[in-house]
């Protein structure tokens, strides 16, 4: 005897059209919410301005470079351009203790995730990519969520290297070039504006979220339509 003629005999009320259309009104409304996907350094938590602060207090005696000539998403990359040993100092501040946990949030970034969490048919994650030296970093990242936006949101933490197989509608990210092993990313990436990025021209049709003041709203909008 099949096992569905075993089952369908035990449950006789069982109606199994009826079943796979609840299941796939499930599924269809699912599908209707917004996965909204929000990096975190540089767009919740203020990386650069961190950086800047502890470098100087790390290396008084050694040039730095002022957030308004901030060029390129690698702060490593351009201090080594300046001066070859820098490279390396740079490193050293964000692989450090408390480097992370000690971030203070961007203007408007706890406020708008707590209350992007609250609209309805919106789930949001925040996406972050954390460094290949570990031994403080996952850690902090956690600890600082907790800290900002509650523990209801250590449910929320996408913790990966290569955000392009996370699946979501945008990804508000400040990283200008997002790329990993899928070449056609289901989110849209919307630029978030900071000091590294802000010279750079979008390609159509590519948008940008200038800061937390920005109508973050209108955005999200924008994708239900």
């Amino acid at each position: 005897m099949s096992l569905l003629l075993r089952i369908t005999q035990r449950v006789p009320s069982l109606n199994f059209n009826h079943y796979f259309r609840a299941k796939m009104s499930t599924h269809n409304n699912r599908n209707e919410r917004l996965r909204v996907l929000v990096d975190m350094d540089g767009v919740i938590a203020d990386f650069e301005g961190g950086f800047l602060k502890k470098y100087k207090e790390r290396y008084p005696n050694d040039p730095f470079i002022p957030l308004e000539d901030r060029r390129g998403f690698w702060v490593s990359s351009q201090y080594g351009d300046m001066r070859s040993d820098l490279c390396e100092k740079a490193i050293s501040i964000w692989e450090s203790k408390n480097f992370f946990i000690d971030l203070e949030p961007l203007p408007g970034g706890v406020e708008a995730l707590k209350e992007m969490a609250k609209m309805e048919n919106t789930d949001v994650f925040i996406c972050t990519s954390p460094i290949k030296h570990y031994s403080y970093c996952p850690f902090e990242k956690y600890a600082w969520i907790e800290k900002h936006l509650g523990p209801e949101f250590l449910e929320q933490i996408v913790l990966t290297r290569d955000k392009t197989i996370v699946t979501g509608d945008v990804l508000i990210d400040d990283k200008p070039d997002i790329l990993g092993v899928e070449p056609n990313p289901s989110w849209e990436h919307v630029l978030f504006t900071a000091c590294h990025n802000k010279h750079l021209p979008l390609e159509s049709p590519q948008r940008r979220l200038q800061s937390w003041a920005d109508d973050w709203r209108a955005l999200l909008e924008s994708k239900r339509t």
